[in-house]
């Protein structure tokens, strides 16, 4: 796996999923200098990070300033960047709708660090939910991290 400048997590609405990732890949260490942000498909606004996200990142000691989603945009999507997505679909729909994306290396997060299943969205579920689904992401992104650090 090469170097990236950045890597963005992306889910539907950059409340939950996404910005869960980017707190949880902030606790990890990285052999070299790399930005990690977050990024929703369907921003009509800015939005706070869902609510219950962020009494799972508390609960397990995961520091999360204030973070406002925003909207994928093509800029985001140069080949130095890493974009990563919680569900196939939405790698589509980046493919669909974003020029630049044929230039870009967007992957499904799962797929790249070799998990079979999708990160499953919690949105409208319990606490529980968004608890599962913050071991989840954690296992998966330790899994990219030993990618990266291994990376030349």
């Amino acid at each position: 796996m090469k170097q990236y400048s950045k890597i963005i997590f992306v889910c539907e609405s950059g409340t939950s999923r996404a910005p869960m990732a980017e707190a949880i890949m902030k606790e990890y260490t990285i052999k070299y200098p790399v930005q990690i942000e977050s990024r929703g498909l369907v921003v009509l606004f800015p939005e706070p990070m869902n609510q219950k996200v962020e009494a799972v990142l508390i609960s397990n000691g995961v520091n999360m300033p204030e973070k406002m989603s925003r909207q994928l945009e093509e800029d985001d999507l140069s080949p130095e960047n890493l974009i990563l997505t919680m569900e196939a679909e939405q790698k589509e729909k980046i493919f669909e709708e974003y020029e630049q994306a044929k230039h870009a290396n967007v992957e499904v997060l799962t797929e790249l660090v070799g998990d079979e299943l999708e990160i499953l969205n919690p949105y409208g579920g319990a606490l529980q939910s968004y608890g599962l689904c913050y071991e989840t992401l954690n296992k998966t992104i330790q899994k990219l991290v030993s990618m990266l650090n291994e990376a030349e």
